[in-house]
């Protein structure tokens, strides 16, 4: 799905008109696209992939997280860096080394450690804080050439570290408070900040900063950004919070809010139609994301038990139509149509627009 998602979206990506290459510096950008996302950087022919990107602290079994780290991420930087006016580059200043050595813990041969030393403080036990760290560059055009302007930097924090004290021992869980996490994430931030600063290169530029909460491995949704710092200097001060909640729909009605009910009863009279029209599915469930208390977007993933071809067409022209008679309009709403093994069709709408558009994967 995510590798999906990232086509279309290289694939319509805008930045007013199309870029003119440079012979000099041999870079071109992804052409028009599509309102409200960047347009990508390509170098000699290529698009410019991160030099660090998948590197985490240890693995990571809630893959909500992952989708919900980089998309909010890049929600983050929207309020900062206008898609009208900049374009997306993929992390290029940090490398995959110097990340994997911020994500270890602090030790006499690893000095650059942001996880705290192994042992205990106070009598408890030093967790795994830092899980993952991400770099977003977003450039200017200066002729023909593309000029950094600005970075943002995702730096992703357990909620529950999971460890084993001995290597074939069973795994051990240590939850970490809301509050212990967001001040050790202010501490890891001015040092990231410090250490981005020494360079050259982004001695001057904007640089955000933005704190996530992963949600715990068990979790049905992924984890939130909890607040993020824009900085032009050598130190954070300011930080914005962020109200983002993330839910599993549907609810029972003794757990859904006075704010979120109208939302699950759209989604349930939408999982009733689908599952009238073909009965033969192991479930429907959606990831519903909440903005100061507005629903802002959903993720919803309909399992199906039926292979044929034909089936699935049918099935997937059925969705296109419930989507837009049921669920709630103006949000972008993505729904993937799987078996137990396979991707079979997905069905979207961005933000803004009335109809959804759908692909079938062929089973070849």
């Amino acid at each position: 799905m995510a590798l999906m998602a990232c086509t279309m979206i290289l694939a319509s990506c805008s930045f007013g008109s199309k870029s003119k290459s440079s012979s000099s510096s041999n870079y071109t950008t992804t052409g028009s696209a599509a309102s409200g996302t960047y347009q990508g950087v390509i170098k000699n022919g290529r698009y410019r992939t991160s030099k660090s990107r998948g590197v985490t602290a240890a693995q990571n079994q809630n893959t909500f997280n992952l989708k919900s780290f980089e998309s909010g991420l890049t929600d983050i930087s929207k309020k900062v860096f206008s898609t009208k006016s900049y374009v997306f580059q993929e992390g290029q200043y940090l490398s995959k080394s110097t990340v994997t050595n911020w994500l270890g813990r602090k030790t006499k041969s690893n000095a650059s450690g942001l996880n705290p030393k192994k042992g205990k403080t106070n009598g408890t036990r030093n967790p795994t804080y830092i899980q993952t760290i991400e770099e977003q560059d977003y450039m200017t055009q200066d002729g023909d050439n593309l000029k950094l302007h600005g970075i943002t930097i995702g730096i992703g924090l357990n909620s529950v570290d999971y460890y084993k004290k001995t290597t074939d021992g069973p795994t051990y869980q240590q939850k970490i408070s809301d509050a212990e996490l967001k001040a050790y994430g202010q501490q890891a931030a001015q040092k990231v900040l410090k250490r981005l600063r020494q360079k050259k290169a982004l001695k001057n530029v904007p640089i955000v900063i933005a704190l996530y909460k992963q949600a715990a491995n068990d979790s049905l949704v992924g984890g939130t950004y909890i607040e993020y710092n824009v900085n032009k200097g050598d130190s954070l001060s300011s930080w914005k919070t962020l109200n983002i909640k993330n839910k599993v729909l549907p609810k029972s009605s003794e757990s859904t809010s006075s704010t979120s009910s109208d939302d699950n009863d759209s989604f349930d009279n939408f999982k009733t139609q689908v599952q009238t029209f073909f009965p033969n599915l192991s479930g429907v469930t959606a990831q519903a994301q909440y903005k100061d208390g507005t629903l802002s977007g959903m993720h919803i993933t309909v399992t199906t038990q039926f292979y044929s071809e034909t089936e699935i067409t049918s099935f997937t022209q059925y969705i296109s139509t419930a989507a837009q008679k049921y669920l709630p309009s103006g949000i972008p709403i993505d729904i993937k149509i799987q078996s137990s093994t396979d991707m079979q069709a997905f069905v979207y709408r961005d933000s803004g627009q009335k109809k959804f558009s759908s692909h079938v994967f062929d089973s070849y």
